[in-house]
């Protein structure tokens, strides 16, 4: 298979949209990989069941009930009910490649290398994001560092104008034009 038929399979943004993040994990559901990989949500359970000891707990956990709820109420589910009584499985990125292993058909394995491209794609951007946040956050304590600095600019002037205030009247200072008949 080629480059082009492997990435045209599902464009990346499609496949990103169905990347969550949970338990501080980037995780995708059962139900969106079933159907980027073409088979049926018991089918590739079934299949993960069967080949436990490759899905460690970093690579594929149980959703809580808890979590289903958020997840419903984000529209990531459509209603509890659409998962007909079972828990949802939320599979990593290295659960995701580990997926390959167990479901061989082509679709599978093309659709696992756009869901890897789409994985790195997804890091990239919040790695370019991070580099945009640290430099906000310098330019904030920069901004942070100036307001402290025109404040006590401030601050001086007013001891300057309050002791000004305080002095008596003083002389003039400058050039005298003496009065006419002075001279």
């Amino acid at each position: 298979m080629n480059k082009k038929s492997e990435s045209s399979v599902i464009p990346s943004d499609v496949i990103m949209n169905k990347i969550f993040y949970v338990r501080k994990h980037k995780v995708m559901l059962d139900v969106h990989l079933a159907e980027l990989y073409g088979v049926e949500t018991r089918a590739l359970k079934q299949a993960v069941r069967r080949n436990k000891d490759l899905f460690p707990d970093d690579f594929m956990f149980v959703l809580t009930d808890t979590e289903i709820e958020i997840m419903v109420s984000q529209n990531v589910i459509p209603s509890k009910q659409n998962l007909g009584g079972s828990y949802p499985f939320a599979f990593t990125e290295t659960g995701v490649a580990m997926l390959s292993s167990v479901l061989k058909s082509k679709q599978a394995k093309a659709m696992n290398i756009a869901i890897m491209r789409a994985f790195v794609a997804l890091r990239q951007i919040f790695t370019d994001n991070t580099e945009i946040r640290l430099a906000i956050e310098k330019l904030m304590t920069k901004t942070e560092n100036n307001t402290k600095n025109v404040e006590l600019l401030f601050q001086y002037l007013e001891e300057l104008t309050e002791k000004k205030q305080d002095n008596l009247p003083r002389k003039a200072i400058g050039y005298k034009i003496p009065k006419k008949g002075k001279r």
